[in-house]
């Protein structure tokens, strides 16, 4: 199977990537079947050679994750929602209604708990 990936190039933590096509068992520096493009991550700089792209992925090569957000970022790809996506927002979404609901509770507890030492206060003197 044809993966598109990036290849790492550049010096010791300024590094570089080419976007390349190569075989899915092939190391990630070894030698790419055809360059497709360059993603500098300091800069944001993305070349990409579109015709080439299209006809990799016409031919079946599949994207990894952060290849498929820089196509979907240049216009290649239509940005797709992934199952995981839906069920991590779900699941946020139920965390901030239940640390809501037990915010109001507590400051719902809070005034109570006040108004009682105001009169105890009160009370004493």
């Amino acid at each position: 199977m044809i993966k598109l990936r990036l290849k790492r190039f550049g010096k010791k933590r300024e590094a570089s990537f080419r976007l390349v096509a190569c075989n899915s068992t092939s190391r990630r520096d070894g030698r790419p079947l055809q360059e497709l493009g360059f993603y500098n991550p300091r800069t944001k700089e993305t070349r990409l050679d579109t015709e080439a792209l299209r006809l990799r992925l016409s031919q079946g090569a599949q994207p990894t994750d952060a290849v498929r957000s820089l196509l979907e970022k240049g216009g290649i790809l239509e940005k797709k929602v992934r199952p995981a996506q839906l069920i991590g927002q779900a699941k946020q979404e139920e965390a901030r209604k239940s640390a809501n609901k037990s915010s109001s509770k507590k400051k719902v507890e809070e005034p109570i708990s006040q108004e009682a030492e105001s009169t105890e206060a009160s009370s004493e003197s």
